[in-house]
């Protein structure tokens, strides 16, 4: 049976009635009787409500994700990994989306940090200044993005193109298109230092073409300048710009890999689902939510610490070869 306010009370030597208060009206009780209530209600368990929970503790038990673009199933799966790590707290998880406007960005920052311990900011296209003085005012874990300062999850981008053009490269292509995304991407611009590098290393040529939107749309926007490089291969930004090159390619009787490989990054669920199936980069989304709300609640409950808190490395990408990549031309023909 679960514990009462009266279970409460007896534990810690006070009425029900002080219980109530220093749940309520904290300030209105000594800190020592407030101190042993807290004990009192932690040993047993008990559960008042997430309001009341507040006034003692002083927190909210909320935080704040704020992610790019919904829509997209890489951020989908960040928002699972993030509220099944804060379920375990029983911490609820308010999610916000800036539909990629970098604009809109710091205002929604500033008024969900009113309402929430803390915040995870997936992928923001702020600028170092603004996510900074963010992080100033409230408790900030970054996903996917390197703030001096300021906590963070990121991934190993650069490993992760290094992957792609061995891959590549194995399979014979010498002339390899870069698709773009978001000049203002923080990880665009990581994963484009480590394809440059990777050419330079193998030998091979890398022609950037974007940036572009890192949606279906910007995918099939692509689509056109990236065969008019005359590539034998194309890398995508992310999976979503991969499927909609795939489905420009299809439109215009261009077989893949036939004529021309096509490879992804994020490894969605419909880039397996994509015909032909899309090769890609796998990385681990879930596992970066989860990890970013250890690092907040660490930040919370312990705030005697000095930011920032880490994970130790980068978390490495896993190439997962399907059907969109193949031999060069020159070599099966």
């Amino acid at each position: 049976m679960p514990a009462t306010i009266r279970d409460v009370a007896r534990l810690a030597g006070v009425s029900p009635s002080t219980v109530s208060r220093a749940l309520s009206l904290p300030d209105m009780v000594n800190p020592d009787t407030r101190a042993r209530v807290a004990v009192a209600v932690e040993r047993l368990r008990y559960e008042p409500n997430r309001a009341a929970r507040g006034l003692i503790t002083g927190r909210t038990g909320n935080v704040g994700l704020v992610v790019p673009d919904l829509a997209n199933p890489f951020f989908a799966g960040v928002v699972k990994g993030v509220q099944a790590r804060a379920r375990r707290d029983d911490v609820a998880v308010f999610v916000a989306d800036t539909d990629e406007e970098p604009a809109v960005e710091a205002g929604l920052f500033r008024a969900l940090a009113k309402q929430v311990d803390g915040l995870i900011l997936c992928s923001p296209r702020s600028s170092v200044d603004e996510l900074a003085a963010i992080a100033e005012d409230t408790n900030v874990v970054l996903i996917n993005r390197g703030v001096p300062g300021v906590s963070r999850v990121i991934f190993d981008d650069e490993d992760a193109m290094r992957q792609a053009m061995a891959h590549l490269v194995a399979l014979g292509h010498r002339r390899i298109a870069w698709v773009a995304g978001p000049e203002a991407s923080w990880s665009n611009q990581h994963r484009t230092v480590g394809l440059r590098a990777a050419a330079e290393a193998h030998g091979v040529e890398l022609v950037v073409v974007g940036n572009f939107a890192p949606t279906y749309e910007g995918g099939v926007a692509a689509a056109d300048q990236a065969v008019a490089t005359d590539a034998t291969a194309v890398v995508t930004y992310n999976d979503l710009m991969g499927i909609g090159l795939l489905t420009r390619l299809h439109a215009r009787g261009i077989s893949v890999p036939d004529e021309l490989s096509v490879l992804g990054v994020d490894d969605i669920e419909m880039s397996r689902m994509a015909i032909p199936s899309l090769s890609t980069i796998r990385l681990p989304k879930q596992r970066a939510g989860q990890i970013a709300v250890e690092i907040l609640l660490g930040l919370i409950t312990m705030p005697e610490m000095i930011p920032p808190l880490h994970w130790q490395d980068p978390l490495p990408g896993e190439l997962i070869v399907r059907n969109s990549t193949g031999p060069t031309p020159s070599i099966t023909g």
